[in-house]
């Protein structure tokens, strides 16, 4: 099982290797309640222990409004870490499933969940928004965005949002999703089950049993995906990113 130093190594190169973080900053940590955004967290708080550049760190969730959400342990997790834990409620799963009776939701969830997280993190004083996009998700989203949407797409480690003058970072870009499971297992982590009726009936989920296939008929599947990510889209993704 995946050691808490391991996970700061995945972290510590992200973080570094793409400068998502600088002195003074105050970085607001979206958390869903998956082992993610859970796994996320806790090494943010770890890494703020001994990294040079010094910053701060909220916990938010933008609850949908559904019922059996119970976030009680994941409060307890951020009281014991020393972290600050907002829940913002909203009507966004009425809107979506009841009043839009939405067949392919995920889309227009995503928008306005962002849209609330980035509303709750400017009003705490953040500047930058992080979250627990793994490496398997890079992946997934450059094959979605070829198949489903006809470009070639997928998440940048580092994305300023110039019209509300916020950075959003994904530190965990590095840590493949089997060892984040492997962490979140190993430390008991509180990981609260999405009630989204959605859940597991996704294009995501289609694209992981796919993925799966390919990495059985394709060696180094991941590492040459990855890598051919890094190579090809680091000017598009208009990063700031360390030289040697």
């Amino acid at each position: 099982m995946m050691k808490l130093q391991k996970l700061l190594s995945y972290v510590r190169r992200a973080v570094d290797d793409y400068n998502m973080i600088k002195d003074g900053d105050r970085i607001a940590v979206g958390i869903s309640g998956g082992k993610d955004s859970l796994t996320l967290l806790l090494a943010l708080k770890s890494l703020q222990r001994f990294y040079p550049e010094k910053f701060e760190l909220e916990a938010i969730t933008i609850s949908l409004g559904f019922d059996n959400f119970d976030l009680e342990a994941v409060k307890k997790m951020c009281d014991e870490i020393g972290v600050r834990y907002t829940v913002q409620d909203t009507y966004i799963g009425q809107i979506i499933f009841q009043e839009r009776k939405e067949k392919n939701p995920c889309s227009l969830c995503s928008k306005m969940r962002k849209a609330a997280l980035y509303d709750v993190a400017k009003k705490l004083g953040c500047n930058k928004i992080a979250l627990g996009h793994n490496k398997d998700d890079v992946i997934q989203t450059l094959l979605l965005s070829m198949f489903y949407e006809g470009r070639i797409h997928t998440f940048s480690p580092v994305t300023h949002l110039e019209d509300i003058n916020l950075h959003s970072i994904r530190p965990l870009i590095y840590a493949p999703e089997k060892e984040v499971i492997s962490f979140s297992r190993k430390y008991g982590l509180p990981v609260v089950k999405s009630p989204c009726p959605a859940d597991g009936k996704t294009k995501r989920e289609d694209m992981k049993i796919f993925i799966k296939q390919l990495r059985k008929q394709y060696d180094h599947f991941d590492s040459r995906m990855f890598g051919a990510i890094q190579r090809s889209f680091i000017d598009g993704w208009n990063i700031e990113r360390k030289t040697p």
